[in-house]
């Protein structure tokens, strides 16, 4: 009788646990769900009278507000943040708003480890340097230390404060590419390359065991001219010599004590946090003793996700990798080349839509899926509609590919274009499966190619030239596209093709660019194109997917990769990139992948 009653009663608990961790899981979900909608920016928060919006830069800037989902597995773990990711939209919508608002002061900076690409840096701050020119004020602090692109951000302020025990951190950019031959050689993958263009890198890290030459000049040619530019800019606001700023970002800065930066002229004013808050007081006119009141980017900027009903210009976002069959991996984030493309033609076709602001942030992807959104975009343009590119971080190979027919091409001067090229790659797993895991392939075939990627068996020579004269056909098609959008001779395009990539500064001397700015230049020349008046009414496309379905289809996701990463240890991130190559179209037009420090 003791026994039963015992496992009644724990029956009874673990049933009202369950209970609880339910309830709480959906809770989780509901309060989720409500940050995710501020996210895409409502702007309707009741602003109070003098109000400071506040950037807190301690999270990553995506494309649009709203579309990178909260990682519930790790939160539910213990790790992981609250809040999602900043949408670029977001933020520019709302220092635009905190210009004009007169219950806004002015902006506060606080410096927490940004996140984001010198692209979407860049065109943050000039936002912040059209705020300054309201005749309001930003400040900056930096309460453990100031990184690099935080401090890129900061520099526009009209004082930078520093703990005093805090730290700035200016070192210039690098990039860092991961050579796996000797890897593969281990295990028995040998990856079969055909390619264009001597300066194709994109495929290095596979078949050598070191950066070429020819990388290695074009990687230095495109840092070094990005680098430029953000010093420059860093040393024109802060009013100190560019090449005095480049001895210090030698002198590994990071080291230096707060009160040597001070010395500097690399921080105005060394204070703990508790006095940055009386100084923010100070400039807003409250008694000490009184709460700031500080709005957040969601509450002031506009409804960016919402429909509009008259005629208005599209602004159409084609964001990370391309895919040419329209079927990415649960596991991947990139252009469905399908959904795209239908996007595109349904915006042709309605009579509401006067033209289109293509937004591109890509390094490429498939050759097929290229071609696809290629032609959607010549088809709408054909119908009379302008349409005009705007670059974000990346817009190379595949994202020049499907940009390069637009009547106007705008990137930020810190954009990396260009990379006209294309490949094919076809992994080999003959070797491990026969002498490192002992599986013989038998073939019975009918014709002499018929096993032709079959299992990842070799090429043949003569398999190997007719995949070679396809690349060949593929480069041939690019070239051409790009040398009819461009308004330029097929014979000129090669000349700076190769695969070369380009910074946007470089990319405008020669022909790829037309202009420096971002999606609100590109707005701007489309509306008047389309006769419409410059500040005329932009509607964001594809719709952003729900975000209940989002969270919850990568939370099961996460969990099969946490369970696989606990399994595989230091090998996963190499099985994972494996997976990724041979997921692909085995005909790509994609840039090099490297790891750029910023």
């Amino acid at each position: 009788m003791m026994k039963k009653f015992i496992l009644i009663v724990c029956g009874s608990f673990v049933g009202a646990f369950l209970a609880f961790l339910f309830f709480m899981f959906a809770a989780m979900i509901m309060s989720i769900g409500i940050m995710g909608s501020m996210n895409t920016g409502k702007g309707t928060a009741n602003i109070s009278k003098h109000s400071i919006l506040k950037l807190d830069l301690g999270t990553e800037i995506c494309e649009r507000g709203g579309d990178e989902p909260i990682d519930l597995m790790s939160m539910m773990m213990g790790g992981g943040n609250m809040t999602p990711s900043l949408g670029l939209n977001t933020l520019l919508s709302a220092i635009d708003n905190a210009a004009n608002n007169n219950k806004i002061e002015g902006i506060y900076i606080e410096c927490n480890g940004v996140s984001a690409a010198p692209a979407t840096l860049e065109t943050l701050r000039r936002a912040l340097m059209d705020f300054k020119g309201s005749g309001k004020w930003i400040v900056a602090y930096g309460h453990e230390g100031i990184n690099q692109a935080d401090y890129y951000l900061a520099s526009v302020a009209d004082s930078i404060y520093l703990n005093p025990v805090g730290a700035v951190d200016l070192h210039g950019m690098a990039s860092v590419t991961p050579y796996m031959k000797k890897l593969f050689d281990k295990i028995g993958v040998e990856m079969q390359v055909v390619r264009v263009g001597s300066f194709k890198s994109a495929v290095e890290p596979y078949i050598l065991e070191d950066m070429s030459d020819a990388n290695r000049l074009q990687q230095e040619h495109y840092l070094g001219s990005i680098w430029n530019e953000l010093r420059d800019s860093i040393a024109a606001s802060r009013k100190l010599q560019s090449p005095a700023l480049n001895t210090l970002c030698d002198s590994v800065l990071v080291t230096f004590e707060a009160s040597q930066l001070l010395k500097e002229k690399l921080v105005d004013k060394l204070v703990y946090y508790n006095e940055m808050e009386n100084i923010l007081r100070s400039r807003t006119k409250i008694d000490k003793d009184d709460d700031l009141k500080f709005v957040g980017p969601e509450d002031l900027a506009s409804d960016l996700e919402s429909s509009v009903t008259g005629g208005h210009i599209a602004v159409v976002y084609a964001v990370g990798e391309i895919d040419g069959s329209g079927s990415f991996a649960s596991t991947e984030e990139g252009i469905n080349s399908e959904k795209l493309c239908k996007t595109i033609y349904d915006l042709m076709k309605d009579d509401k839509v006067k033209g289109m602001v293509f937004r591109v942030n890509s390094p490429g992807g498939s050759a097929f899926g290229s071609e696809q959104i290629w032609k959607a975009v010549m088809d709408f343009k054909a119908s009379g509609k302008p349409v005009a590119v705007s670059m974000g971080d990346y817009a190379a190979s595949g994202g020049y590919y499907i940009s390069c027919c637009a009547d106007r091409i705008f990137a930020e001067r810190t954009t990396i274009t260009g990379s006209i090229g294309i490949f094919g790659l076809i992994p080999s797993t003959n070797e491990l499966f026969e002498n490192k895991l002992g599986v013989h392939m038998a073939t019975v075939k009918t014709n002499e190619n018929a096993d032709l990627g079959a299992m990842g068996l070799k090429l043949t020579p003569s398999q190997k030239n007719a995949l070679q004269n396809m690349v060949n056909q593929g480069y041939e098609l690019f070239t051409k596209r790009c040398a009819d959008g461009r308004h330029m001779s097929q014979d000129s395009i090669k000349q700076i093709a190769e695969g070369r990539v380009w910074d946007a500064v470089t990319a405008k001397q020669i022909g790829l660019v037309d202009d420096f700015g971002g999606i609100r230049e590109a707005v701007a020349w489309v509306a008047q194109k389309a006769g419409l008046a410059e500040d005329c009414p932009t509607q964001n496309y594809p719709a952003l997917e729900d975000p209940f379905e989002v969270m919850l289809d990568k939370y099961m996701v996460t969990r099969y990769e946490s369970r696989l990463q606990g399994e595989m240890g230091v090998l996963y991130e190499w099985h994972k990139e494996l997976q990724r190559i041979m997921g692909r179209d085995h005909v790509l037009c994609l840039m090099p992948t490297e790891e750029i420090s910023f």
